[in-house]
């Protein structure tokens, strides 16, 4: 039986986006797969007062299932009333690649999902994502689309090169789509693995900086489609700090340069008003998990270490929405 995204209680995506933009900051968009990751996400943007987005992706619902996601995000909406503040919270579908799949979650109570028909022609593109928000919109439900082809590995979705958003298209797209928002293509891409030191410069600092990123792309398209809402990608920093935290504790982490934060709250200061970040947080996990088995070898406790992970995640998503994305106290 079909599940309405407003008997879990949760929240729509247009009226946050609608205020993002006139705010200048963008909403988290985090993903999770289990129940530390839950957990960390929501103190974090409860104690930072923060809107959030609670991402799912294709791979997270064959690991977890649909239906104990979709009552983790009922639980989502209870659990923020017990810590005291009651924040918008928004479950969304990442980087949905079929109707089929677009329709199933719409009908299993989330109130966004994306339809990334970036790998298909412009034209067939068109064609599923307009076929999406059809069934989305007569069901209430937001839809975000994909025009352009971001680089790297993020769960089932793989691309060797990226291909820029073509300024040019995206008002055709929107027009002719009905989409909501638009993730677009300027030089981020998915995974930990996104610049190599080698393609990087280091600046004043004596700080590697990766090949910027194309603000000129963004700017183009906010005067194409003025005060439409576009989403970024790939938008993990890659703290250096957690990979060699991990490499220390027996990891083997290659030499990786991430989005610099700094050009991420510039982004966040647009029309970007969402900003996706996953494998920030599984470094961050996965440095704690491994101090706890280096220095506590005996430990077998899975709370023991995944409190730690936990933990380490809440601190860095807090930093993330009060420094970088600029939605504290937007709630």
């Amino acid at each position: 039986m079909a599940v309405s995204y407003k008997e879990l209680g949760l929240v729509s995506t247009t009226d946050l986006f609608k205020k993002a933009v006139e705010g200048g900051y963008a909403i988290p968009a985090y993903n999770f797969n289990n129940l530390e990751q839950m957990q960390a996400i929501l103190q974090a943007c409860v104690e930072t007062k923060s809107p959030v987005i609670l991402q799912v992706s294709s791979g997270a619902r064959k690991y977890a299932n649909s239906t104990l996601l979709r009552n983790m995000a009922r639980g989502a909406v209870e659990y923020v009333k017990e810590l005291g503040c009651e924040i918008p919270i928004v479950l969304h579908l990442d980087h949905g690649d079929t109707f089929e799949l677009c329709k199933d979650c719409i009908d299993n109570g989330f109130s966004s999902v994306m339809i990334d028909g970036s790998h298909h022609s412009y034209e067939e593109n068109v064609a599923l994502t307009k076929k999406v928000v059809e069934y989305a919109h007569a069901h209430g439900v937001a839809v975000e689309g994909e025009l352009g082809v971001l680089a790297g590995v993020e769960d089932d979705v793989v691309a060797e090169h990226h291909t820029y958003t073509r300024p040019e298209e995206v008002e055709d797209f929107v027009k002719r789509t009905g989409v909501d928002s638009l993730a677009i293509s300027i030089g981020t891409s998915h995974g930990a693995t996104k610049f190599k030191p080698e393609q990087c410069t280091r600046n004043a600092d004596g700080v590697l900086v990766p090949p910027t990123i194309r603000f000129d792309i963004l700017e183009e398209i906010e005067k194409r489609i003025p005060g439409f809402p576009i989403v970024l990608h790939g938008s993990s920093s890659v703290p250096q700090e957690e990979v060699a935290t991990i490499n220390k504790y027996g990891g083997k982490m290659k030499d990786a340069i991430g989005i610099p934060e700094e050009w991420l709250r510039r982004a966040a200061k647009s029309a970007v008003c969402k900003i996706n970040i996953d494998s920030d947080g599984r470094l961050a996990m996965t440095a704690a998990i491994r101090k706890v088995f280096v220095e506590n070898p005996g430990e077998f406790d899975p709370r023991k270490y995944l409190g730690p992970a936990r933990d380490a995640l809440k601190q860095l998503y807090m930093h993330k929405n009060i420094n970088v994305l600029g939605s504290a106290q937007k709630a």
